[in-house]
C-alpha cells in the first residue's frame, strides 16, 4: 500500500544529479508490528520510498517513531511485517553482504587495537586477511587514524573511536553504510568535526548512505534528501531535497536556505508537540 507523501523539490544541480542516479534500495509498502504479551504494538506504519545508488538519505523524527527499526529492516537483521525491501533489484531476506553499519556507540573490543578492531569484520565474514590488511590501513590513513592502528580503544578520543568503527564498517567494501545515529554521545564541536569528516568519507567513497538522526541542522548538512517521519506509529511525513552546494562548511548552517529548511522541517514536529533535542 502506497501511502500519501508531501515532497518538496527544489532545482539545481544537486536535484538533477540525483534525478539521473538510479533506484537502488526500495521500501514498498513496508510496514512493522510487534508482538507483546499485552498485544500487537504498530511500529511503523506502510511506507514506500526509494534510496538513488550514491545517495545520502538522511531520517529524522521523534523518539520511538521506528527510525531505527526502519534501519534494522533494510540491514535484513529484522523481518518486515508487511511489505517488500529490495536491494538493487533483490529482495531482503535476512541479513546480506554488502551492507556495513555504525551505531551509535563505537563499540570497540577494549582488548584488540584499532587495526585489530577494523579487521574484526573481515574476521567474522572468513574473509582472507591478508587481502584486506591493506584495505584496513588505507582507511585508517583515510579517517585521519593513522599512528594510532596500534592504539588501543581506551587510548583513544570519542571521536577518534567512532571514526575507528566506520573503518570496520566499510573495511569489506560494502555498498551500503546504514548509520544509526552515530554521533550522538559526542559533544557539539567533535559532532560537528565528524559531520566533515564523514561528508568527506562519502564524497571519497561513492558508497549509498541511510543516515538515521534527531539532529536536524545535522541532516540538513549532509544529507541530499532529509525524509522527516511522523510520531509512532512512523509514516512519511514529508522528504525533503537538500539544494544546498557540496562541499559544505559550517560556516553554510548560517546560511538563508539553511536555516529555511531546518525551520521548515522543525514545523512538522513543533505541529506535533514532539521535538527531539
Amino acid at each position: 500500500m502506497t501511502q500519501p507523501q508531501l515532497r518538496v523539490v527544489a532545482g539545481g544541480a544537486a536535484a538533477a544529479r540525483l534525478a539521473a542516479a538510479r533506484p537502488f534500495i526500495r521500501l514498498d509498502g513496508v510496514a512493522k508490528t510487534y508482538k507483546t504479551a499485552d498485544g500487537p504494538v504498530e511500529s511503523v506504519k506502510p511506507v514506500t520510498f526509494d534510496i538513488r545508488e550514491g545517495e545520502f538519505l538522511a531520517i529524522v523524527g521523534p523518539s520511538g517513531c521506528g527510525k531505527s527499526t526502519l534501519l534494522k529492516m533494510v540491514a535484513g537483521l529484522l523481518p518486515a511485517t508487511a511489505g517488500e525491501i529490495s536491494i538493487d533489484g533483490r529482495r531482503v531476506a535476512g541479513p546480506h553482504e554488502g551492507v556495513g553499519i555504525v551505531f551509535q556507540s563505537p563499540v570497540l573490543l577494549a582488548w584488540r587495537t584499532v587495526f585489530d578492531n577494523v579487521m574484526l569484520q573481515i574476521e567474522m565474514r572468513k574473509l582472507a586477511r591478508a587481502e584486506y590488511a591493506q584495505r584496513a590501513m588505507d582507511l585508517i590513513e583515510m579517517t585521519g587514524l593513522a599512528g594510532f592502528e596500534k592504539k588501543y580503544p581506551w587510548q583513544l578520543s570519542g571521536g577518534m573511536q567512532q571514526r575507528a568503527s566506520i573503518c570496520r564498517a566499510l573495511v569489506h567494501d560494502p555498498r551500503i553504510l546504514l548509520m544509526d545515529e552515530p554521533f550522538g554521545a559526542l559533544d557539539a564541536m567533535t559532532r560537528e568535526k565528524m559531520n566533515l569528516e564523514l561528508q568527506r568519507i562519502w564524497h571519497t567513497t561513492g558508497k549509498t548512505v541511510l543516515f538515521i538522526t534527531h539532529s536536524i541542522p545535522e541532516a540538513v548538512f549532509l544529507a541530499d534528501r532529509v525524509l522527516v517521519m511522523s510520531e509512532r506509529p512512523g509514516s512519511i511525513a514529508a522528504i525533503y531535497d537538500v539544494n544546498i552546494p557540496r562541499p559544505r562548511s559550517l560556516r553554510m548552517m548560517g546560511d538563508a536556505a539553511f536555516v529555511d529548511l531546518t525551520q521548515t522541517i522543525r514545523g512538522h514536529f513543533y505541529a506535533q508537540g514532539t521535538l527531539d533535542h
